[in-house]
């Protein structure tokens, strides 16, 4: 198929518009490198409320009376409105359903002020998933490919394959679902099932129930033409493990020849230490030496101390144990020990933020923590930190140790998913861009991390892991065509 491919891709989270992590990353930058590569891709996503109108200039494509959208019993109008996410070459359209019901709250998934999910996801991402499908009829476009990501979207395959199988409208369109975290699964009680009017017999084992429940995720894994996530050791961890793969594996490895990893890039055009707008001073490859005066903006920012010679470890995270953060607060008090400094930008459950803080507290003068998310202080501490630490206990790809590495801030992980794929292990004579540790246990993170000042000690050694990493290439170009050749193999099957 020579031809340029028409490909929706949908997602509940698009940067700049909405973002709680890395999706959001990857739905804005994987979609602008498949333009640029020459095919027709546009963006669908909810409106959330501080989506706003005139910030992001939305105009509206279909209003009047709006879409009607059965969930359960009731029928829910959506309204759809669009803009634009700028690119190098052409913009991409990204289209808004918008429904004031379901998305006009403050936060995405969850209440900012009581952090708990909202009782009606099930209800909002089924508005969702259909509305997708009905929105597509509206406009008249009909895309070669529906690229669905995550859980949210897990019910639009099956919309596909069942109610919608015999409308000649949908007759040739094929599916992709990328799995950017098995963790997240969006399973509701059985209750749940009716409200998405799907066929009654579809609840069961070979379908979309899971231990009970009406999974979103494994509805996506169930109903979708190809199955993509966004590493390959990851693809092999989740088929395997039943703990990686959350209680799935076994559909999974069902599934595996349907089941391909492709690794996550990253977007240049932001973070890159030679242009980035947030770093104190521009520097790249070549100018390495300049990286100090942005540790030094870093530590002052936070009133610590600088010293060139003292490390400074960065953490950018969500604050859970898949993460490690189990391991960090088992031994934090030695590694303080060690004459280091930290600084953090976390979020997660509110017993895990009083227990940083508390940290701290009592190590003021080696700690600073910054609780939530600030882009102007995530791509300063990138600039500015000398280790960026990934202790995690699994991770689907990461893209902080590739930000990382791209700033010359040596990336410290546990050799998992794809940290493990991305990361290459420091073997003396400059060999290597980073340390990696394999069991998850405390005292091998204590290890690695000692491992990493021994090496920091020696300047010019470390000098070369630092340009090691800024030459490594995690273009999304590459990824681009994987996913373009994973589509063209889908619609082979059509011809």
């Amino acid at each position: 198929m020579s031809r340029p491919l028409n490909i929706l891709f949908v997602s509940s989270e698009v940067e700049p518009f909405a973002k709680t992590g890395g999706l959001a990353d990857v739905s804005s930058a994987l979609p602008k490198a498949v333009k640029d590569l020459g095919h027709e891709i546009r963006i669908m996503m909810p409106r959330y409320r501080f989506i706003g109108e005139r910030k992001f200039r939305l105009h509206d494509i279909i209003r009047l009376h709006g879409i009607p959208i059965p969930v359960g019993n009731l029928t829910e109008l959506g309204n759809v409105k669009s803009s634009f996410i700028n690119n190098l070459k052409e913009k991409v359209q990204v289209y808004f359903l918008d429904n004031t019901n379901y998305f006009d709250r403050e936060g995405i998934y969850q209440s900012p002020t009581t952090k708990k999910d909202y009782k009606d996801n099930d209800e909002r991402f089924i508005f969702f998933c259909r509305g997708v499908i009905e929105t597509l009829k509206r406009l008249g476009w009909q895309p070669d490919i529906i690229h669905c990501n995550d859980w949210q979207t897990g019910l639009i395959s099956a919309y596909l394959k069942t109610m919608f199988l015999t409308d000649p409208f949908f007759k040739s369109m094929k599916t992709v679902f990328t799995i950017h975290n098995m963790g997240y699964q969006g399973a509701f009680s059985k209750e749940s099932f009716a409200k998405s009017n799907l066929p009654e017999e579809l609840f069961r084992s070979n379908g979309v129930e899971a231990y009970g429940n009406f999974n979103f995720l494994k509805t996506g894994l169930f109903f979708s033409d190809g199955i993509t996530t966004v590493s390959e050791k990851y693809a092999d961890e989740i088929c395997t493990s039943p703990e990686i793969g959350a209680g799935l594996n076994g559909l999974l490895s069902t599934r595996r020849k349907d089941l391909h990893g492709i690794l996550n890039g990253i977007d240049y055009q932001i973070w890159n230490p030679a242009t980035d707008e947030f770093s104190f001073r521009k520097y790249d490859v070549k100018s390495i030496e300049a990286k100090v005066d942005n540790k030094r903006a870093l530590l002052t920012k936070f009133g610590l101390e600088f010293s060139e010679n003292r490390p400074v470890i960065g953490m950018i995270s969500r604050l859970a144990d898949q993460k490690g953060f189990d391991l960090v607060f088992e031994i934090i008090e030695d590694i303080i020990r060690l004459d280091l400094q930290f600084v953090m930008l976390v979020a997660g459950e509110r017993e895990y933020e009083k227990k940083i803080e508390a940290i701290q507290k009592k190590h003021s003068k080696r700690i600073a923590v910054v609780i939530g998310y600030d882009n102007e202080i995530a791509h300063l501490i990138e600039a500015g930190t000398d280790m960026f630490l990934m202790p995690s206990k699994y991770e689907p790809c990461g893209l902080n140790q590739m930000y990382s590495m791209r700033y010359g801030t040596v990336p410290v992980v546990r050799a998992t998913g794809g940290l493990d794929d991305t990361v290459e292990d420091y073997t003396g004579n400059g060999k290597g861009t980073g340390f990696k540790f394999e069991k998850y246990e405390s005292k091998e993170l204590m290890k690695v991390i000692q491992r990493a000042l021994k090496v920091f000690q020696q300047p010019e050694e470390w000098k070369r892991l630092m340009r090691n990493g800024m030459m490594q290439d995690f273009s999304w170009e590459n990824s681009a065509r994987k996913y373009i050749n994973l589509y063209k193999e889908l619609l082979r099957h059509n011809a």
